[in-house]
């Protein structure tokens, strides 16, 4: 099944020049075949094709319904944005694939990476989610330094992955709640500073296991782990 996104459905849908080319080019989709949509709130949408135009095609919707989540907990991943984009952005890509609901980038003491693109990060994320086939987008926020976050409130369960050595939970034995929060450092890892402040905030220290991850690596790897545990 292909899986097209659009934000705000109305009873007409116009694709883009891109995404028509696409539909009528590559997928060679013509007049009455039918598309899918979803709107990444969990809406699942048909629509038929009117018009095959390869620059402005354009749709009737002929049904709709809500699509449960496919993961029953809401999983939150605070990540300090990466010196290689690339890398950041593999970790949005597969985070979303496995089971995400939304991503928070921290600016750390050790960050080398300061400034994120949100739109671009955010047209990351939905293309995983139409290649995945999930019809809830992830929420990302914008970047703030760790300090600032951690003066937030937040729901549920509250954990720090780091490297320094320290009593440490093991995060896949851990008894989670419906939500949950794990923090990730950059590469140089959190400071001393940030870690005793995130305990402070009633943050658990959790460990991944016993390898020394990189920050992607150690994001997938809590989103997995979460993903395992429900």
């Amino acid at each position: 099944m292909q899986l097209f996104f659009i934000e705000k459905p109305e009873s007409e849908i116009i694709l883009s020049k891109e995404e028509s080319k696409h539909a009528t080019k590559v997928l060679r989709k013509k007049e009455g075949d039918i598309l899918n949509f979803t709107d990444g709130k969990g809406s699942f949408y048909k629509a038929e094709i009117t018009i095959a135009d390869t620059k402005k095609c354009r749709l009737q919707i002929i049904s709709s319904k809500q699509k449960p989540k496919q993961h029953n907990y809401h999983l939150h991943i605070a990540i300090a944005p990466t010196k290689n984009m690339d890398r950041y952005e593999w970790f949005l890509e597969k985070a979303t694939e496995i089971g995400i609901d939304e991503i928070t980038p921290i600016i750390c003491d050790h960050s080398e990476r300061k400034v994120l693109k949100t739109e671009r990060c955010n047209r990351i994320l939905l293309s995983a989610i139409k290649q995945s086939l999930k019809f809830h987008l992830p929420k990302l926020n914008e970047a703030m330094p760790l300090k600032d976050f951690l003066e937030l409130d937040f729901e549920g369960n509250k954990y720090i992955a780091h490297c320094e050595k320290s009593d440490k939970l093991e995060l896949k034995n851990v008894k989670l709640e419906e939500k949950t929060l794990i923090l990730i450092g950059p590469e140089g890892d959190f400071s001393p500073a940030e870690i005793e402040i995130a305990l402070q905030n009633q943050f658990k220290a959790v460990s991944l296991g016993k390898s020394r991850l990189r920050t992607e690596t150690a994001g997938i790897v809590a989103v997995h782990t979460i993903n395992l545990k429900y």
